[in-house]
């Protein structure tokens, strides 16, 4: 009998090929041959499983995004979760780590985020999904704020919109500098710039 292929399985297979290509030569390098050789298939199994380079671009930004994702909702609800013996402020701290490239894995997701979201300004079929992340990032940073504010870690007069954007913002520009540098900026220094910023806020600053 001839194997079943599990389709959706196959093309998340694919996709996986095309990060391991993204993150050893750049998205350039991504074409349908070098994916093709990376997932150890001919050029035309996966072109049977998508229409055209663009479909898998867009497919694979999409598994890129929801594999972050995924991540961060399991990270926040756990440590967003009631429960009184709780450090709330280690809780926000620790969580809010989660979007750094404090390790191997998550530098390799930086890294990949980022070139998939360079390619934006010339592939416009990857916009939307650029824009859903970076929506659904700052939504989570304002939730961890929120929770801290009516918890009583933060001021009560904490303008919570206008500090959302300027957290979401440091926590971009660390991770671009972690990422892509020649000389990574160590873990332990983006934890402490990121605790200095929280001990700010704490204080209203």
């Amino acid at each position: 009998m001839p194997k079943i292929v599990d389709p959706e399985a196959r093309r998340r297979a694919v996709a996986q090929a095309v990060l391991a290509v993204v993150a050893r030569h750049g998205l350039e390098h991504a074409s349908l041959r070098n994916v093709a050789e990376e997932a150890g298939l001919a050029i035309g199994s996966v072109r049977h499983y998508f229409a055209d380079h663009d479909e898998l671009m867009t497919f694979t930004m999409r598994e890129l995004s929801k594999r972050i994702g995924d991540r961060l909702r399991a990270h926040a609800d756990r440590l967003l979760a009631p429960d009184g013996d709780t450090d709330r402020r280690a809780a926000t701290e620790e969580l809010l780590a989660e979007f750094l490239p404090l390790d191997d894995a998550r530098r390799e997701e930086a890294v990949l985020w980022i070139a998939f979201t360079a390619a934006t300004h010339t592939r416009a079929e990857l916009r939307p999904h650029a824009a859903e992340m970076q929506q659904e990032m700052r939504a989570l940073v304002a939730r961890v704020l929120s929770e801290a504010q009516s918890s009583g870690g933060l001021p009560a007069d904490l303008d919570l919109d206008l500090e959302s954007e300027r957290l979401t913002a440091l926590l971009d520009g660390l991770t671009l500098r972690a990422a892509l540098l020649p000389d990574p900026v160590p873990p332990g220094r983006l934890r402490q710039v990121l605790r200095r910023h929280l001990d700010a806020l704490k204080s209203g600053g």
